[in-house]
């Protein structure tokens, strides 16, 4: 299976702009929502095409839940 999106690397400050969050969310919560994290040095950074790849199955879950 092939990922969309990007390659480019998202700070949890990003992460959490996108996703509409605070960012202590983000790091209090990533490992608990399965999104793989990236250590650049001591700086946590998520691909987007995985950010956006969460954000798609959690939509998806849910509408299985509704029907």
């Amino acid at each position: 299976m092939s990922l969309g999106g990007s390659n480019r690397l998202m700070s949890p400050d990003e992460v959490a702009a996108y996703l509409g969050v605070p960012k202590k969310t983000v790091y209090d919560r990533w490992k608990e929502w399965g999104l793989r994290g990236i250590k650049v040095g001591r700086h946590l950074r998520f691909r987007e095409r995985n950010v956006e790849a969460w954000v798609n199955a959690q939509e998806i879950s849910y509408l299985k839940d509704v029907a």
